[in-house]
């Protein structure tokens, strides 16, 4: 976790997969795979939608931060249990809404309530979709 009014910056890169209109996607070591279902635009299923990955990433920075805060609050969570659901709506399709459930205790099976407050408050992906921030798209020129 950052001190507060540090900058970071994150970046993933892109690239189609050979054969397919699938893209493979990465960061340091770690990889995954985007597309659309089965016959829709070209894709073949082979990995993730836009809807998934912003629920993965919603629900997967909440897991990692219930992870910190329990940490910081000298305890140990037990199985952790998270379920996203996004509401998307319009033309263009957009995500409207977002209910993420949680269910974890921690290991000793006491209620982990105050640790799940905790990471609340300090959920990155969550509190800036609540915030919103600007997103810029240029294209590459090449020479």
């Amino acid at each position: 976790m950052s001190a507060q009014g540090e900058t970071r910056t994150a970046t993933v890169e892109l690239r189609n997969i050979a054969g397919t209109q699938a893209a493979l996607g990465w960061a340091g070591g770690h990889t995954l795979v985007v597309d659309r279902p089965d016959g829709v635009a070209g894709g073949l299923g082979l990995g993730f939608n836009g809807a998934q990955m912003l629920a993965l990433s919603l629900g997967g920075c909440f897991c990692n931060d219930l992870r910190y805060t329990a940490e910081q609050m000298g305890v140990e969570l037990g199985a952790v249990a998270v379920s996203v659901t996004l509401t998307l709506e319009g033309e263009p399709l957009l995500a409207r809404a977002a209910n993420m459930q949680v269910d974890c205790r921690l290991v000793d099976g006491s209620d982990a309530s105050a640790v799940i407050e905790a990471a609340k408050a300090t959920c990155m992906v969550s509190n800036s979709l609540r915030k919103g921030f600007p997103v810029t798209i240029s294209e590459t020129v090449r020479g």
